[in-house]
């Protein structure tokens, strides 16, 4: 059975933490929108509207089109581009050039590209190559959104697109593995990695044997990497996938003789159980798709989808790839009683759905737990994920409104302002398509600290000097906001009362905001104390205090129009106090 949904409308809280999580952060608006919806309500506007394809990325100096035609300027290197994809990528999360009205659904699209991209990872420099990069990017892309889509657009289906794309191939050198020679890079990382995985992390048993990876074996590792041998890279990126458009691998030789792939008997061992046979599975070529005794592309592709199939009946295969959503969307800490209940439900809803994602994701951005955990918790999660650096920067542009260049009409300024943003997760621990392995980034994967490994000294440093750059007009920095003309456009009303505006920024800015109160006797239901709220409040008035009564002059200045200097720095203050916290790190 699904997850129980939560009933009833959101609510201002509920709907920002919906949003924070779905999508690379709201707007005040947007948060104000979704909270009179029911979670049905909001699901349904965040993952069923029709989106716009993303513009093709550009080179700035020539404004042409190059990811799909190849046509290059030949003075580049091709890590130019490179950096021009992965700036391009970003703008997509920034939602740059989308219309208003599709803004928010774009960047929950662009948040599980993101997702697919720290399961399925990439490493650039390992790849070297932006088309590939690029067009690995849009398989993704492709089967985000699966849940209207064809039956055959599915995670699954995902997953044996994945095996012979391009920019696999090279990361995990599929491309080195032939007949006779075999490569078990890529067999070894899909089993443990992108699919079945090893179990409950923090709960594995000891290791029984050498060759014993508790939910396969070395020899399954080996048959594997038989089964998925004779594929090479495509530089050409001419060698169209006739299910999706895209470029793919090629096979080594010829498509009517695959010359590299091995073609014997693949047995694997008793870890994978044929339900058919009660035997352990055994994947050998289809003789209707041979050419004589030589394997072909159809042979080829045939046994890898046995594989993948064969992988995919396993319930710890979906599992496993259930505990990474969960972790990417509510927390990382999964005991065996909601493994064995909130996980178990998912993988209901991951095989009942035809293994597609985007069904499993709105379930549990739907369900109760999600927002008041299920019974026998005592925390709702609120407020429990460190923000990823692309989360943090990302997140705080779209809540300010930063109007992000079009890349059509300004390419130049967007590379640039995309490329600051690169260079700042860079600063703050997340380079960019350079994980550490080929686990991809370690807040993602590396058990017991997973975001936690987001926060030492040297990146909260960096964090926080992002906040005081971007709002501080005398500080240097490409990325800049109007802090006065925000809180203008946006708060006008909370904002000649500071009380007021430091609680209506309290509610849009940080997790966790109910019964906000600055009265120490009166904050015990309080979810920020009242210690907290007057540390803000004096941050904002009294950093240098200079009038005997800084609230009545505050309004004073606000209502009237004077001193706008005072006002600017002021407010200046205030969101580097609310933004260089603890709490605003949190979502």
């Amino acid at each position: 059975m699904p997850l129980p949904e939560y009933s009833g409308t959101l609510g201002f809280n509920r709907a920002a933490h919906l949003l924070r999580r779905a999508s690379f952060g709201p707007t005040r608006q947007q948060i104000e929108a979704f909270a009179s919806l029911t979670p049905q309500q909001a699901t349904n506007l965040l993952f069923n509207q029709t989106l716009p394809d993303p513009v093709l990325p550009v080179d700035p100096d020539t404004n042409q089109e190059w990811a799909e035609s190849g046509i290059t300027d030949p003075e580049k290197m091709d890590s130019d581009y490179q950096g021009y994809f992965k700036c391009w990528f970003v703008g997509q999360m920034l939602s740059a050039g989308v219309a208003p009205t599709s803004t928010l659904a774009y960047s929950v699209r662009e948040k599980l590209v993101l997702f697919l991209h720290t399961h399925f990872t990439a490493i650039e420099e390992k790849i070297n190559s932006s088309r590939a990069l690029y067009f690995q990017n849009k398989l993704y892309r492709l089967f985000a959104l699966d849940e209207d889509a064809l039956p055959e657009v599915n995670f699954r289906e995902l997953t044996k697109k994945v095996s012979v794309d391009n920019a696999m191939l090279r990361l995990l050198d599929g491309n080195q593995n032939v007949k006779g020679s075999p490569n078990e890079n890529y067999a070894r990382e899909l089993l443990e990695l992108y699919s079945i995985g090893r179990g409950l992390e923090g709960s594995l048993p000891p290791t029984p044997a050498p060759g014993d990876y508790v939910l396969f074996k070395e020899q399954d590792v080996q048959s594997a990497a038989r089964v998925l041998s004779g594929f090479n890279f495509d530089g050409d990126f001419s060698n169209d996938d006739p299910d999706t458009g895209i470029p793919r691998g090629r096979v080594r030789g010829s498509d009517t003789n695959a010359s590299s792939h091995d073609n014997g008997v693949k047995q694997f061992s008793d870890s994978f159980i044929d339900i058919n046979t009660g035997l352990p599975y055994v994947i050998q070529p289809d003789p209707l798709l041979l050419n004589g005794s030589n394997a072909t592309l159809e042979s080829a592709l045939d046994e890898i989808s046995q594989l993948i199939d064969m992988i995919y009946e396993q319930d710890e295969t979906l599992r496993h790839i259930c505990r990474k959503i969960y972790r990417y969307y509510v927390y990382h800490d999964i005991p065996e009683s909601l493994h064995n209940t909130i996980i178990a439900e998912m993988a209901n809803t991951f095989r009942l759905s035809g293994f597609k994602l985007q069904p499993v994701v709105e379930n549990l951005l739907r369900s109760q737990h999600f927002y008041e955990a299920a019974a026998g918790y005592d925390d709702d999660q609120f407020g429990s994920i460190i923000k990823s650096p692309l989360d943090l920067i990302v997140g705080t542009l779209r809540f300010f409104n930063y109007p992000a260049p079009d890349m059509t009409t300004s390419p130049a300024d967007f590379y640039a302002i995309t490329r600051e943003i690169i260079n700042l997760a860079d600063d703050q621990g997340m380079t960019f398509y350079q994980p550490f392995d080929v686990a991809g980034y370690d807040a993602y994967h590396q058990f017991p600290v997973y975001h936690r490994s987001w926060i030492t000294v040297n990146y909260l440093t960096r964090r926080y000097q992002f906040i005081r750059r971007l709002v501080s007009e005398m500080e240097g920095g490409m990325l800049k906001v109007d802090v006065v003309a925000f809180v203008q456009a946006n708060f006008a009303a909370a904002a000649p009362n500071a009380r007021n505006l430091i609680i209506e920024l309290a509610r849009n800015l940080l997790p966790v905001s109910n019964n906000l109160t600055f009265d120490p006797d009166a904050d015990d239901t309080a979810t920020i104390t009242a210690e907290r709220l007057n540390y803000f409040l004096v941050a904002f008035l009294e950093n240098p205090k200079i009038d005997d009564d800084p609230e009545a002059a505050w309004n004073i200045r606000w209502t009237n129009g004077f001193d706008p200097e005072t006002v600017r720095r002021q407010l200046e203050n205030l969101f580097n106090a609310m933004l260089q916290t603890p709490e605003y790190q949190l979502h």
